[in-house]
């Protein structure tokens, strides 16, 4: 199942994950995006979203791990993908129908969101 990871880029951008190739996405304590955490799998595909100004997607990346000696505070390793060839912004996004019930839409605030396989294509559609 592909995810939506958000950051603010002026703590953790995307260049950043470039350069590092591999982090450990943590921190996370929302009770629903913890949730959503948990249930990655290695191999699962995620959308990079900077959020403050930029509010767009802007690369890929993959689960490598998932950690779960803390239940209440998971781990994920993941690796850098792709920079978008277009980034998609928040706008194109609630314009388009297919994210009209999404949580990227309707719970602004959740820093990690299931998508659906057509709503990650189209993200990362060039």
């Amino acid at each position: 199942m592909p995810y939506l990871l958000k950051s603010e880029p002026d703590a953790y951008s995307f260049d950043d994950l470039e350069r590092d190739r591999e982090t450990v996405w943590d921190g996370v304590t929302n009770p629903v995006a913890v949730k959503h955490l948990r249930e990655m799998k290695p191999k699962d595909e995620l959308v990079i979203y900077h959020t403050g100004n930029e509010r767009a997607a802007v690369g890929t990346a993959q689960v490598v791990n998932v950690d779960l000696a803390d239940a209440k505070l998971p781990k994920v390793t993941i690796k850098a993908g792709k920079r978008l060839a277009q980034p998609r912004t928040l706008a194109d996004i609630k314009a388009h129908k297919i994210f009209s019930a999404s949580p990227l839409v309707t719970q602004g605030r959740l820093s990690v969101v299931p998508l659906t396989e057509t709503q990650y294509e189209w993200i990362t559609k060039s």
